[in-house]
Formats: C-alpha cells, sequence, structure tokens
C-alpha cells in the first residue's frame, strides 16, 4: 500500500486513538494529583494534542487539532470517563499509576508510527522522520508531566524503559518505507511492537544504565536511597569505675576566707548611701542647734 493510502484515514483513525490513550494517562495524571473537572480536561488536551501541535508546527501545517473537532474532543471525552468514573476514581491501580503507564505505553507505540509516517509523506528523510515521529511521541507526555510540577518520565533515569520503545518504532516505520513493505498490516504491527515493548520494560524492570560517574561508589552517596530496615544504634558501653574519678569534699568557708586573705578585697560602701547620708546629718544638725522652748508651765 502506498504512503498517501496509509496516510488517509487509517492514519486518523490511529491518530485518535493515541490522542485518546495519551489523553487517558492524562487525565489519570490529574486524578492522582486531585485536579478538578477544568485541570483534568486541560491536562487530557495537553498530553492529547501536545505531540501533534509540536509536529505540524514543525512540519509547517495547520495543526489539525484546530481544524477538525474530533481531535479536540477526544480528549474531552477521555477526562469526562476517568473524572466521573467513580470506580476509576477509587481504583488503587489508577493511585499506583498502573493505568497511566499502560495507556501511555500505547499511546507511545501509536504516534511514534503516525509521526514517522506523516514526516515520511511530507518528503523528510529517514533520521528527520525518526526523530519527528520519536518528538511528537514524546510530546504530550512532557507537557503534561511539567502542567503537574513532576518529572518527566522520558528524564528519568530510574524509571522503566520509555524512549527506547518509540525510538524502536519510529525507525522500524521508517525503514518499512524505506523497503516498500510499509502497509497497514505493518504499521498496526510496528504500533504493536512498540508497544509490547513498553509493557515488558514495565513488567521486568528494564531500565538504560547509568553513567560512570554515578556508578563509581564514592560519588554520589548522597542521592543514594536509605536502607529499609537500618540497623539499630548500639547501646553506650557500660561506665568503668577506673574511667571515673572522685573528688574529696571542700569546705566553701575555707574557699572564701582564702580568697579574702590573698586578695584583700575591700567592701566598698552602696554609692545610695553616700547620697542620703549628708541630708541626714543635716536634719540631726538642725535637731541639736534648735533651741529648746521653753514650757508653758
Amino acid at each position: 500500500m502506498p504512503i498517501d493510502e496509509l496516510s488517509g484515514a487509517v492514519q486518523y483513525v490511529m491518530d485518535l486513538l493515541g490522542i485518546f490513550a495519551f489523553a487517558l494517562s492524562g487525565a489519570f495524571l490529574a486524578v492522582r494529583k486531585d485536579f478538578d473537572i477544568f485541570g483534568t480536561v486541560i491536562l487530557s488536551e495537553a498530553a492529547g494534542l501536545g505531540g501533534g501541535l509540536f509536529r505540524d508546527m514543525v512540519l509547517g501545517v495547520t495543526p489539525v487539532a484546530f481544524t477538525d473537532l474530533g481531535y479536540f474532543f477526544t480528549p474531552c471525552a477521555a477526562a469526562a470517563i476517568v473524572y466521573f468514573g467513580h470506580r476509576l476514581v477509587h481504583d488503587d491501580k489508577v493511585r499506583e499509576g498502573k493505568l497511566f503507564d499502560a495507556s501511555d505505553a500505547a499511546a507511545l507505540g501509536l504516534f511514534s508510527v503516525t509521526g514517522t509516517v506523516k514526516a515520511l509523506d511530507h518528503g523528510f528523510n529517514i533520521p528527520a522522520a525518526v526523530t519527528l515521529g520519536c518528538a511528537s511521541a514524546f510530546g504530550g507526555g512532557v507537557l503534561a508531566s511539567l502542567l503537574a510540577l513532576e518529572m518527566p518520565t522520558l528524564l528519568r533515569w530510574n524509571h522503566d524503559l520509555y524512549a527506547l520503545p518509540t525510538l524502536a518504532g519510529a525507525t522500524s516505520t521508517a525503514l518499512l518505507h524505506h523497503t516498500g513493505l510499509l502497509n497497514v498490516g505493518t504499521a498496526i504491527g510496528t504500533a504493536l511492537f512498540a508497544f509490547a515493548l513498553r509493557l515488558l520494560a514495565l513488567r521486568y524492570n528494564w531500565r538504560t544504565p547509568r553513567s560512570n560517574f554515578w556508578r563509581n561508589p564514592f560519588a554520589g552517596m548522597r542521592q543514594q536511597p536509605p536502607p529499609a530496615n537500618p540497623d539499630p544504634a548500639p547501646p553506650p558501653p557500660p561506665a568503668i569505675e577506673a574511667d571515673t574519678v572522685t573528688l574529696p569534699p571542700m569546705d566553701a568557708d575555707q574557699l572564701i576566707q582564702r580568697r579574702d586573705d590573698t586578695l584583700r578585697l575591700k567592701r566598698r560602701p552602696d554609692p545610695r548611701l553616700l547620697l542620703n547620708r549628708p541630708a541626714k546629718r543635716k536634719t540631726d544638725d538642725r535637731e541639736q542647734t534648735s533651741p529648746k522652748q521653753p514650757s508653758e508651765d
């Protein structure tokens, strides 16, 4: 099947499925963050349409999200299903993020194929088409994570494989187009391959290796997680009699007497007494000098 026929109705259906899957992941993230209905819709729109908007801006075409109502209302439907679904909101899988990872993996597989096909349809070479296909698959999830104030999964070293399944799907699509084997069946098979690779990474915790700097046992020790059950601190050793020193009792009166003998401190009167003393003398002098009044007798 030629690429023009593949990029028509088949790509439209795959785009809507990918938008719905990405919008579900954005809605699950909003519910987990306890956003309101407007926040859930905005996060669903950002997750579902962010990658497509970036792809169309690079291609220099009008984003289909502003020309086709199907692209706009699909994230709204996903947000309503998640937000008003009572069982979904209180489901443990939603809180743990398992449904978020599953829907995100499905969207990665679909957008890695559709983004690459649309780039090839506009005459891009294989490396540029693969890059644009990966960017269209990453864009929505990165934008939703930034709006929710979370580190994007694409940048986490301790998260399961995220970029490699998308890169595998986009590269396989470009190689199938180069060899002339790209059709509806191979495109769907490539999307399923990327989706399965992402699910296997989630199941078996496949991760990319860390850099040599962080693998050094003497580097990044502060960033290492603490042990789950740390050993209790050992009790202090008991006191030994040889370590303690006993002093004989001392008399405080002897210390005061010795201090007076050696320093010969003179006690100074209180200056307030000096200020009040002349006034008392004057009153005493007046009493002495005043003549005695004769008695009336």
